[in-house]
């Protein structure tokens, strides 16, 4: 979808503060990276649970859904060890994620801060953003474990980000690739783009993940950041 430059100056010309997602959001959904850990929390609640691959797949989902995470629900219900959850699921393979200087170039170019509010943990957006080729061009990384471990689309975590960041909502931008991760960003006062596949593009997701519950949480939408980034660039 293309936005006039009237619109997006008018929408991002007073914006200082760049929030990104990390996982399908920073990279394509179609690198189906986020697929790897999908599989290896399978694997983590197999054996925690001692069950067959395809019932840990139902609970594991069923808690995801639950809690916002597969972790939440397992230190919830089980009270697993958070990091050893951490280190095990993310152990695996980058190179399905392409480099991407332009998209490192774009960000630069951003008048103010950027950050990185993630789900996932610090070790992981760092080997994610080496591999993009953006790591130096953000401000910090607010993780799961600086949330206390409490994941979006809870509002506590971004009450947190706002506050550790010293991040004034009105003048900041949430890019997110699930829409119920918008909801409270909107209602804060920020700026909401969301970031939807490539269309005709293939990878895993839940249906129920990019359902929209909320039509006016969303300011914009786009399926090639890079591009979109770059319009607003020429716009401000």
């Amino acid at each position: 979808m293309k936005f006039t430059p009237e619109q997006l100056a008018k929408s991002f010309g007073s914006i200082t503060e760049w929030v990104f997602d990390l996982d399908n959001t920073l990279y394509p959904r179609h690198c189906d990276l986020f697929a790897q850990i999908d599989w290896k929390m399978t694997d983590y609640v197999s054996e925690l649970l001692d069950m067959p691959k395809n019932e840990a797949r139902k609970v594991q989902k069923d808690m995801y859904r639950k809690y916002g995470t597969t972790l939440h629900g397992l230190m919830v219900e089980h009270s697993i060890d958070p990091h050893d959850f951490l280190d095990k699921v993310h152990d695996i393979d980058y190179t399905p994620v392409d480099p991407n200087p332009v998209l490192g170039e774009l960000i630069a170019a951003l008048p103010g801060r950027k950050h990185i509010f993630t789900n996932g943990d610090i070790p992981h957006a760092k080997r994610t953003t080496d591999r993009l080729g953006i790591t130096d061009h953000f401000h910090k990384v607010f993780d799961i474990v600086a949330s206390d471990l409490v994941p979006k689309p809870a509002e506590a975590p971004y009450t947190k980000f706002l506050s550790d960041h010293g991040v004034d909502p009105k003048a900041a931008v949430m890019f997110e690739d699930m829409p119920r991760n918008l909801d409270v960003p909107f209602k804060f006062g920020m700026r909401t783009v969301l970031v939807t596949p490539a269309n005709g593009s293939q990878h895993s997701a839940e249906d129920w993940e990019h359902a929209v519950t909320d039509d006016d949480a969303i300011d914009f939408v786009t399926d090639h950041l890079d591009g979109f980034l770059a319009d607003v660039l020429e716009a401000l």
